[in-house]
């Protein structure tokens, strides 16, 4: 499984060697990747519809309980079908629409990427691993949402999904810690034993915040919703998989994997409902305000979403049933519908719904499909869209509390998607083609097939909705809802109270379509209330933060060293000084202090009166100097006490300091001027309180009882496992041997900067 995973990830890699075949007629043969890893899938559908749960786990970083642990279930398959199939179809989709682009292969290569971290992401039984892929995803999102690198538009609209989407990941990572800490163990299926344990927990409303922030900036939840509609400025095939069938879902899975975890309260129920009917409400009205077709399709997603959300919030058997057959039902049509619009841009150079008409003429098997996508959206009777519909309006009716007013919701809902959805898929192929429009032409097979093939899936399952309900659906369904099951799917019910809401909402919807024409007025008069969109507040928090953030900075990084030196002084000093008053023990026992030497005082006072030179001298050069002596001081302090090598090291470092300090000062005046005296006495109080600090803690540690069990290990081993006889050498290389390496290279890598910084010589207009 781990294989499959990484398919996505493998041709990644590939594509930096066969980039000129991904470029040329060749660019199909990357739609294997995807169908291999469906059929894969495919494979598991008997297994799963009986129930059956498959595991598989690698060994990671098990000391910190990460491992690559993979969980294959009824809601886990669901969702790698999904992920699999429509990124079969575009793939496919891709190598025409794409067809000649210069970066092509860079696409393809973003892609795969995507597609194997969702993969990994609803396989995951690790949190640690989901949060990895969780932020992989949006890490390629960002890159497709803004392949248009030379859009300013596009770069805009990458940067604030990576904004939010990676905020929500640190928000889910949070969540994962605390949770790892009440259970004792990051796996997600043995979580599900301990329900009432978290539930019982003092962090219980921390990790469910986290976690619902998490999904719903993932999933695109007002009010986190706003920057779904500017990822739109992104290619349609990224559209499509992105922010149809995949990217938007994780934070529905999220919500529905921990459904069976976290639920079941008041805090998790109450705040789904009420968020996804405010989401889904908000932008199904959004819808009528739209005029770009890209623009419906993104509201139209955001209001699926919060179906989803509102659903999983009712929490019963029913409702999660809705919720598992509306995900499919909304990755039919709307992946359809994208890939539609794609077509309808690619021919036409428009998605302006008011420019566009009489489309059909040249393009008639695409207007089916458009059609047919149309009709699943609405919830029409053959189609899938109409038991999903009929299951929403059952959880509804069927609830606890309030049952017509979310009832009302859901119908005001679907009429809205039904008016989106009509819009899209029929408008633009009724009436007379506009003379402005270019000549139409049927495009390649791999742009139309793919929309036909989605809906046309679509009509087979609603004429038989037991095909999927019977291996993907209950299955899933009974995870969520801990083994409940009961309920089989069917298209005809009869004429039930389910019936006849459906019925009122096709004809509503009709009504709807039919009076209210998308115009450029309806768009301006939306944009009046801009101001107080959620947004704009978030544009406007983001600017004062930067004010914020500009002042702060001006205060603390002036650009004078010894200010930020005595900055980090004071904060050392406040955090120990504090630390130190909450010790109860303060007193150090000199008597296990050795007495001072005469060698000793005469070299402190040699470092003294060095000290006191450094600073007051007008020279650059004698400061260096005196400088130098202190260093020296410290060298005959090693070998007083048998360090001849710190000592050699100590030396060769303060002379080379010297020579490097006077080649430095070279070319500036010869004699310093001093600063305002104030900041002098200030910066010598701080010294003074800082060096003595020092001086105790150091007493204080010498004071202490000696544990000698580390230094023992080292003397013991340092020749028998590293062969070296000094000990500090054998620490140094052996030991800590990556550190060190790391510390060398930071000064090979400053080394290389300071040399190239003495090398640069500038233009005179580069000077100024």
């Amino acid at each position: 499984m781990l294989f499959i995973v990484c398919l996505g990830f493998l041709l990644s890699i590939a594509i930096l060697f066969i980039h000129k075949f991904i470029k040329g007629n060749w660019a199909w043969l990357s739609t294997l990747i995807p169908l291999t890893s469906f059929l894969y899938f495919l494979s598991f559908i008997g297994d799963i519809a009986q129930n059956d749960v498959i595991k598989v786990s690698y060994s990671w970083i098990s000391s910190y309980s990460v491992d690559l642990s993979f969980m294959l279930d009824g809601l886990s398959l669901l969702f790698v079908l999904m992920i699999s199939g429509i990124g079969t179809l575009v793939f496919w989709y891709t190598s025409s629409y794409l067809k000649g682009h210069e970066y092509l292969d860079r696409f393809y290569a973003y892609l795969g990427i995507f597609m194997a971290a969702m993969l990994g992401l609803v396989l995951s039984d690790n949190l640690i691993t989901m949060f990895i892929f969780w932020e992989l995803t949006s890490i390629s999102s960002f890159f497709l949402i803004g392949f248009n690198n030379e859009s300013k538009s596009s770069r805009k609209s990458a940067l604030l999904a990576l904004g939010i989407t990676g905020v929500g990941g640190l928000f889910l990572l949070a969540a994962a810690v605390i949770l790892g800490q009440v259970t004792s163990t990051y796996t997600i299926s043995e979580m599900l034993s301990m329900s009432n344990e978290i539930a019982m927990s003092s962090s219980y409303t921390f990790i469910v915040v986290m976690i619902f922030l998490a999904a719903f900036t993932k999933s695109a939840q007002f009010p986190f919703h706003f920057w779904l509609p500017g990822a739109m400025k992104a290619p349609t095939p990224v559209s499509t998989y992105l922010h149809s069938a995949t990217m938007v879902k994780a934070g529905i899975y999220l919500i529905l994997r921990f459904s069976p975890i976290l639920g079941e309260t008041s805090l998790w129920n109450t705040t789904l409902i009420t968020i996804g009917a405010i989401t889904m409400l908000y932008s199904a009205i959004q819808m009528l305000f739209r005029t770009d077709l890209k623009a419906i399709l993104a509201y139209s997603t955001i209001c699926a979403l919060g179906i989803l959300t509102f659903l999983t919030g009712l929490g019963t058997y029913e409702a999660l049933v809705a919720a598992m057959v509306f995900i499919v039902v909304h990755a039919l049509y709307k992946a359809s519908l994208f890939l539609i619009t794609g077509i309808i841009d690619h021919e036409t150079g428009t998605r302006d719904i008011t420019k566009l008409s009489g489309l059909k003429q040249g393009l008639m098997p695409i207007a089916v499909a458009g059609f047919v996508a149309a009709l699943i959206s609405g919830g029409v009777i053959p189609t899938l869209g109409f038991v999903g519909k009929d299951l929403i309006y059952e959880s509804t009716l069927h609830f606890k509390n309030n049952a017509w007013l979310l009832t009302g919701i859901a119908i005001a809902t679907n009429v809205l998607l039904f008016y989106g959805g009509f819009l899209v898929g029929v408008k633009p192929f009724l009436g007379k083609k506009p003379e402005a429009l270019p000549h139409l032409h049927m495009p390649s097979i791999r742009l139309w097939l793919p929309p036909m093939l989605m809906v046309l899936l679509g009509l087979v399952l609603g004429f038989m909705p037991y095909l999927l309900g019977d291996s993907l659906i209950m299955p899933g369904a009974e995870v969520l809802s801990r083994g409940e099951s009961g309920l089989h799917l069917k298209l005809w019910h009869g004429f039930n109270t389910m019936f006849w809401l459906s019925t009122l909402t096709i004809a509503f919807g009709v009504i709807v379509y039919l009076v209210l024409k998308p115009s450029d007025k309806l768009l301006r008069f939306s944009e009046k209330f801009e101001f107080i969109s959620p947004k704009s507040i978030t544009q406007y928090l983001v600017s004062l933060f930067k004010i914020m953030s500009k002042y702060w900075t001006m205060l603390f990084q002036n650009g004078y060293l010894r200010h930020y030196v005595a900055t980090y002084v004071t904060f050392i000093i406040v955090l120990v000084g504090y630390l130190l008053l909450k010790d109860p023990v303060l007193k150090i026992d000199y008597n296990t202090l050795a007495d001072l030497t005469v060698y000793e005082i005469v070299i402190i006072i040699i470092m003294f009166l060095s000290t006191l030179f450094t600073v007051f001298t007008p020279s650059r050069l004698a400061a260096v100097a005196a400088m130098g002596i202190i260093g020296f001081a410290f060298c005959l302090l090693y070998l007083f006490y048998s360090a001849p090598d710190l000592a050699m090291t100590q030396f060769s470092v303060d002379t080379l300091t010297v020579i490097l300090f006077v080649l430095v000062l070279y070319r500036l005046p010869k004699y310093l001027k001093f600063s305002k005296n104030y900041l002098r006495v200030e910066h010598g109080i701080l010294s003074t309180i800082f060096g003595g600090m020092i001086t105790f803690l150091i007493l204080k540690v010498i004071s202490e009882p000696k544990n000698s069990e580390i230094s023992n290990f080292y003397a013991e081993n340092s020749y028998v496992l590293a062969k070296g006889k000094n000990v500090v050498n054998v620490i140094l290389v052996d030991f800590r041997g990556s550190d060190t390496l790391i510390e060398i290279t930071v000064l090979i890598v400053a080394a290389i900067g300071v040399f190239g910084l003495l090398k640069l010589r500038l233009k005179a207009r580069d000077k100024k």
